[in-house]
């Protein structure tokens, strides 16, 4: 039997449910780590990058452009670093920022095989300039458009056809994501996982593991990087729900993933919410010149706020062996201190549900999206008043370690940050009240909405693979 097209259908093992249980298969299989911290060992030996931070006026192919205002590449590509000028009319404030605007979909992708029966996903150990520690684990294609068209004028990106031609792929998941709304103007990146039964060889600085080795790796300190988070939290996990009677956190986690279980909102419900925050929001952002920010100054060769805090916004020079280019000079964005992004969870009649919470940022495409229970700066807080502080830090930061259900700290992506991280949290606590701006849902619920563009923040999604690689890593 053909389609119309003339093209076999997608195997119903690649579909589905069905594909849900090869995920949750590959994820309860967790070969040994020592092959893998061996082939590390290697490629830190043959791939290095030096970064070296230099003024924002001595970045060779940059410049301050006079008719803007804005510090951009001579090419007219890749990316700029403009003012943004924000106002909100609920509360009624206002502030300037520098942002970075890269207006081009890049491509975070997975390439998986099945290797001895069970799911694989080709990673690339990648060192990139911000990276704090070298090589981090990325997606098998983490590459902007600027990348992989050649306007870098560096090699081509390997493994890109699978992503590029349909007649080589079967699509696990592909959707457009956000990236941090208060740090990119508008900028998303195309997530996709694509399965291929061709024979696809691990070239040097690649590496096939188990979806179970991945979530083992992510309580490891700055080793999977964002990108890589950012798809996991897209992979379609349902798997159904433990034995009757099985009352541990990791079955609680697994009902929770079920699409049968009980659920605090309506899906429906909880678009609706979502909707009508949008509808209603007042927050208007217009970009402007970077000298036009009050609060902020050029000074000792980088742009920085007036009273220290936030971030920098720094130039470096970079050399590279084993990238697609060899050398070259941007500007970066360093935080000041380290970030926070935590979940708060509780059990309702035996499903895990997780704490929400609908955010605005300037950047983003549609307004709002949900973020996690906590997104903040834990140091910058500490200056606020009680009352002005996120709702719940207080609790978040006194968890006992009884209730500590992860808590690692994992960097930003590394190629327009500088050694900036934050501390992924989850933590298990009883029923709570909703304020208006949050909700309690289940993973299931979360996953759905991870199917649809600007529902779920970057920092959601990147704490989100954080809780939901404990699904098979046993109760607690």
């Amino acid at each position: 039997m053909s389609t119309a097209s003339g093209a076999p259908p997608v195997p119903a093992a690649r579909s589905g449910p069905a594909a849900a249980r090869r995920l949750a298969e590959s994820a309860r299989t967790v070969p040994s780590l020592a092959e893998f911290e061996s082939t590390v060992r290697d490629t830190r030996e043959h791939m290095v990058t030096i970064t070296e931070m230099v003024p924002l006026d001595r970045l060779n192919g940059w410049h301050y452009d006079e008719g803007t205002g804005f510090i951009a590449h001579e090419s007219g590509r890749f990316f700029s670093v403009e003012g943004l000028q924000v106002e909100t009319q609920n509360p009624l404030t206002a502030w300037g920022q520098p942002i970075i605007n890269q207006p081009e979909t890049g491509i975070l992708g997975f390439l998986v095989k099945e290797i001895d029966g069970i799911l694989h996903f080709l990673m690339q150990l990648k060192a990139e300039p911000g990276n704090r520690n070298g090589l981090q684990l990325s997606p098998t294609v983490q590459a902007t458009r600027s990348n992989y068209t050649g306007i870098h004028g560096g090699l081509r990106v390997p493994y890109l056809e699978f992503f590029r031609d349909h007649a080589r792929q079967q699509v696990v998941a592909d959707v457009r994501q956000s990236e941090q709304g208060s740090r990119f103007l508008r900028k998303r990146n195309r997530n996709m996982i694509v399965e291929t039964e061709e024979a696809v060889e691990a070239r040097d600085g690649f590496v096939w593991l188990t979806l179970g080795q991945l979530h083992r790796l992510l309580d490891t300190e700055d080793l999977v990087n964002m990108s890589t988070r950012s798809v996991l939290a897209c992979l379609p996990l349902r798997d159904g729900a433990p034995s009757a009677g099985d009352e541990g956190f990791g079955s609680a986690l697994a009902r929770s993933l079920a699409p049968d279980g009980p659920e605090v909102h309506p899906l429906v419900n909880v678009l609706s919410w979502i909707t009508e925050a949008r509808t209603r929001s007042e927050m208007r952002a217009r970009t402007v010149p970077l000298e036009a920010l009050t609060d902020w100054e050029f000074t000792g060769g980088r742009l920085r706020h007036r009273a220290g805090q936030h971030f920098d916004v720094i130039g470096v020079r970079v050399e590279a062996v084993g990238r697609e280019v060899g050398q070259w000079w941007q500007p970066m964005i360093r935080a000041r201190a380290p970030e926070l992004a935590a979940l708060l969870v509780t059990r309702v009649r035996g499903v895990l549900h997780v704490l929400m919470q609908l955010r605005a940022e300037p950047g983003l495409t549609d307004t709002a999206e949900l973020a996690p229970t906590v997104q903040c700066t834990p140091e910058h807080c500490a200056q606020l008043a009680p009352a002005e502080r996120p709702p719940f830090l207080e609790l978040v930061q006194r968890a006992q370690a009884a209730d500590i259900r992860f808590d690692t700290v994992l960097s930003d992506e590394g190629g327009r940050f500088y050694h900036t991280g934050s501390r992924h949290l989850v933590v298990e606590t009883g029923w709570l009240p909703e304020p208006p701006e949050f909700r309690w849902l289940t993973l299931s619920q979360l996953e759905e909405l991870t199917q649809h563009s600007h529902y779920l923040n970057m920092q959601a999604r990147s704490v989100l693979a954080c809780l939901r690689s404990l699904a098979h890593g046993g109760d607690g």
